[in-house]
């Protein structure tokens, strides 16, 4: 039967990367939340449901897919903000026709022949069953699981019984059978692979400079490149197309991101087209060593993120100019340009220009002339639908 991923009300939980994507399109492991829903149950094709307002974008990027408009037929809804795991597969898979599987009053998936759209209710001709099995509520969550969604996805997708790395010249690695690299795949000298505590995996075109440490679990996208001396301490994904450079622990880079100098960045998610000036940091834990509070769109207030290590929160097109400090549990929405000696602290709106005690508004046109030419310097342009979608964003 065909797969219809779909998005509910709680995406605004993962604003501001949902702002201008699907949920499904969250980063989290090796894979994107749908990518690894289409890979389990996908044989016989998806579609989507997402928030209306993206239509357009997505009916450009993916001219091909179903959006909002499931087919006829019997169909398995599933939750893009699924917490995959044995147990979860497997209640999945046994969901007879007319049977919806909850997780609590939130549904994680329907087997029916209705069609569903964008914020249904569950139909009154569907059977409830309850279960244990759960759903990301909010981003640190994603955040969190990212380790042991690499290992998941490794063991799972990306890992054959033959697995070995053969070492290269001048390259140190420490268990060779959790480390998968692809074809054209550059491995400076002194570069230190150690997968004794998770896999290491580096996809196609990508580029690790001399006197590197990557410690698993890790992965590290296509045509991304590590710069020279980085660390990355693990629980760490990194999408297409970023550079990456300094200290990471526990960290999401969605795609085309860059954090190239030294730095730290702790426990964050950052998404596409955000710049890290050089030397800037972020604190991912408190000196109280108690939970850290998060800003949450849903219930526009700030939240318990549920861990004492949690750092930033970055959307699309976001900036920070040299020495930019990052208080514990930010959250800096998209097309923001933010600098200075200041601290900045708890939520910076979209659209923000300026320091930490004197933010004001970032224009839209001087926003949009900036990402034309940011998406240009990769041979990209900034289309009709995606300037529509941000002119929108920047009047809420």
């Amino acid at each position: 039967m065909q797969l219809v991923i779909f998005d509910d009300n709680y995406h605004k939980s993962f604003y501001p990367i949902t702002l201008t994507r699907m949920v499904g399109d969250v980063r989290c492991g090796i894979l994107k939340l749908r990518q690894r829903l289409e890979y389990l149950f996908g044989d016989q094709g998806s579609s989507y449901i997402m928030e209306p307002r993206l239509e357009k974008l997505y009916w450009e990027r993916h001219p091909d897919w179903e959006i909002n408009a499931p087919a006829e037929g019997i169909k398995l809804y599933v939750n893009s903000r699924l917490v995959v795991n044995d147990e979860a597969i497997r209640a999945i898979k046994e969901l007879g026709t007319d049977q919806a599987l909850l997780s609590g009053d939130q549904v994680v998936a329907i087997c029916t022949s209705v069609k569903l759209e964008f914020g249904f209710t569950l139909p009154t001709s569907v059977e409830p069953i309850v279960s244990s099995v759960t759903l990301y509520q909010h981003l640190p969550e994603v955040v969190h699981d990212n380790p042991r969604m690499i290992t998941w996805d490794f063991e799972n997708i990306f890992y054959e019984e033959d697995n070995f790395f053969e070492t290269e010249p001048g390259v140190h690695v420490l268990n060779p059978y959790r480390i998968w690299i692809a074809e054209d795949v550059s491995l400076a000298p002194n570069v230190v692979l150690d997968a004794s505590e998770g896999p290491i995996v580096i996809d196609e075109g990508a580029k690790v400079m001399a006197n590197s440490v990557i410690c698993g679990p890790t992965y590290i996208g296509k045509m991304s490149v590590i710069k020279i001396g980085a660390k990355i301490y693990g629980g760490v994904s990194i999408g297409p197309v970023c550079k990456v450079g300094g200290e990471v622990e526990g960290s999401i880079f969605q795609a085309y991101t860059n954090k190239q100098h030294d730095g730290f960045l702790g426990h964050s998610y950052l998404g596409e087209w955000v710049n890290l000036g050089a030397d800037t940091n972020n604190s991912d834990l408190k000196n109280t060593y108690r939970n850290v509070n998060v800003y949450n769109y849903r219930i526009t207030d700030k939240m318990d993120s549920g861990t004492c290590f949690m750092g930033c929160i970055i959307g699309d097109h976001s900036k920070t100019g040299i020495n930019t400090s990052l208080n514990t549990g930010l959250v800096i929405g998209i097309g923001c340009n933010i600098y200075g000696p200041g601290l900045f602290i708890g939520f910076v709106p979209s659209f923000s220009w300026g320091e930490a005690d004197s933010l004001t508004e970032y224009r839209y046109p001087a926003f949009c002339k900036t990402a034309s030419i940011v998406k240009k310097r990769r041979d990209l342009e900034l289309s009709s639908a995606e300037m529509e979608l941000y002119e929108m964003l920047s009047g809420e």
